[in-house]
């Protein structure tokens, strides 16, 4: 085993799923941060009221953004979270990876599977063609079982260079182990997945979606909503939990009485999802994460936050869904302390009786690396805000053409 199992380790499984503790984590790659280009790790946490642990990392010389955040119940969580994902971008800036030149017409004629990603093409490029050589990386379907090869601008996290593709960190992870990384990076995917369809759903099925969070019944869920209310602020929790079944979770974070507020602005209500097979995980993922996103404002720091964010008005959908009444929570929850390759499994084992048909992991580390980046990619679900050719999927259109409604517009600091 690469990590020491310890009073720690066991008494932390109900609320993390590394194989490692969060202090064994840091100082596994703390050896190998400045040469990834991490000049500074900072706690952030006494910069807002609330008290939620929220970390900082800076890489001046990345080629997305610079300042990367963590969250989590403890600052040992928060610093271990901000170091791995400060080292995810820096790794998917200049992927270790293999590639081949192919067009997709050579790789069919092979018998090789591939997948073209059409929906991640960037707005006003143009699919590619079937006898188009182009790069192309290889990856593993969690579902067949089969190698299958995507294109190499797909993964690449380089916003120095112009990309055919949407450039995005959406469903990019590292941990300890590669199957710790690749299920953090399908846990994303879920999460945007069911955002996105809670977004175009009826403002009957949103607010119908609002859960009282003591329902969960967890200790340390209890006392995040115990800081956050006497902090002065106010929260609500949505249960948007779709088909996959994965419990999901939106925590929307605002300043008391925002239902019925004039002349907020979009910074002072904050949003995060969580999503994970335990309930309990998810939405302490989701409450954090909004935490997180205030600091982001409030910190000013993070390059991808520009200065007409501060002056921009609340949606008032947004601030409408502060009027949503709590119900009790009925989110079936999968049983903790799981190892992380039965979360995986299980995980894995959701999506595809939703109707998923691929789930690609690309490892996108050396191997050499005491930890594993890797872009998880599930062409099935739907993606989050960015400029793509094509803005929605399958999955929502067929949701909004039911309902008849336009997409919710909810702040969120988290970069993509």
């Amino acid at each position: 085993m690469i990590c020491q199992k310890d009073e720690r380790s066991s008494a932390r499984n109900d609320y993390s799923d590394r194989v490692c503790t969060p202090e064994e984590t840091f100082d596994r790659v703390r050896p190998f941060l400045s040469a990834f280009g991490v000049t500074r790790v900072a706690r952030h946490t006494g910069l807002d009221k609330v008290g939620i642990p929220v970390w900082c990392a800076y890489t001046p010389n990345s080629r997305s953004i610079v300042v990367a955040q963590g969250k989590g119940l403890t600052d040992a969580d928060a610093r271990a979270s901000v170091v791995m994902e400060a080292l995810e971008r820096a790794v998917a800036g200049e992927p270790a990876v293999e590639t081949i030149v192919e067009t997709a017409d050579s790789l069919c004629a092979t018998g090789r599977a591939f997948d073209r990603l059409d929906a991640l093409i960037a707005a006003g490029q143009d699919d590619i063609r079937p006898d188009e050589e182009i790069e192309w990386v290889g990856g593993v379907d969690l579902i067949s079982g089969r190698d299958v090869f995507v294109p190499l601008e797909a993964v690449v996290l380089d916003r120095t260079r112009p990309s055919r593709f949407w450039m995005s960190s959406d469903g990019l992870a590292s941990g300890n182990i590669k199957q710790e990384a690749t299920l953090h990076g399908l846990l994303e995917r879920v999460e945007r997945d069911a955002h996105v369809l809670w977004r175009v759903s009826s403002q009957e099925v949103r607010h119908g979606a609002c859960v009282a969070p003591e329902d969960l019944d967890d200790p340390a869920l209890d006392a995040l909503v115990g800081g956050i209310g006497a902090a002065g602020l106010e929260l609500r929790l949505f249960d948007i939990t779709s088909d996959t079944g994965i419990p999901c979770f939106l925590a929307l974070l605002g300043p008391r009485g925002t239902a019925t507020a004039s002349n907020l602005r979009f910074v002072e209500v904050t949003s995060g999802c969580g999503a994970h097979p335990s309930a309990v995980q998810a939405a302490i993922r989701a409450v954090t994460e909004a935490a997180q996103s205030r600091l982001t404002y409030i910190g000013g720091a993070r390059d991808d936050v520009y200065a007409e964010t501060f002056s921009r008005p609340l949606p008032e959908s947004t601030r409408r869904a502060f009027l949503a009444t709590p119900r009790s929570s009925t989110t079936p929850s999968a049983r903790t302390g799981m190892h992380v390759e039965a979360l995986l499994s299980h995980a894995t084992s959701c999506v595809k009786k939703a109707g998923v048909r691929s789930v690609i992991a690309v490892p996108l580390s050396r191997v050499d690396l005491p930890f594993a980046v890797v872009k998880v990619l599930v062409p099935d679900l739907e993606n989050p805000d960015g400029e793509r050719a094509r803005r929605f999927g399958p999955r929502a259109l067929s949701k909004a053409i039911f309902v008849g409604s336009a997409a919710l517009e909810v702040p969120c600091a988290k970069g993509n």
